[in-house]
């Protein structure tokens, strides 16, 4: 097993994004597929804890937590098909209403 965490970052205000909602979804070998559901904290982050290392979705509601704030954006949600590895893996993300970046972090 190995450890994962997320982090969104606000880029337009310069702040953490507090209160996204973000799914990661896990598909076995035999099709099976998992979600767990989590919202960022008042730092922008989310611990996974233990995942299995390989291919895994994470979904973040953007247009949502937009929405919430009375923000105008372009997304609906952020999805992205990551491979987490067997270390700790860190998704970071930089959103803005109609632009976003992603990296793996440390």
């Amino acid at each position: 097993m190995s450890t994962a965490s997320t982090h969104v970052l606000d880029a337009a205000r310069g702040l953490p994004a507090r209160g996204l909602a973000v799914t990661l979804a896990t598909t076995d070998s035999t099709g099976s597929t998992t979600e767990r559901q989590a919202v960022t904290d008042d730092d922008g982050r989310i611990t996974w804890g233990e995942v299995a290392p390989g291919r895994h979705v994470l979904t973040f509601a953007a247009g949502d937590w937009f929405a919430a704030q009375g923000r105008e954006t372009f997304f609906g949600q952020i999805v992205l098909d990551v491979v987490l590895g067997p270390d700790h893996t860190h998704v970071a993300v930089l959103l803005s209403p109609f632009a976003y970046t992603t990296y793996r972090g440390s």
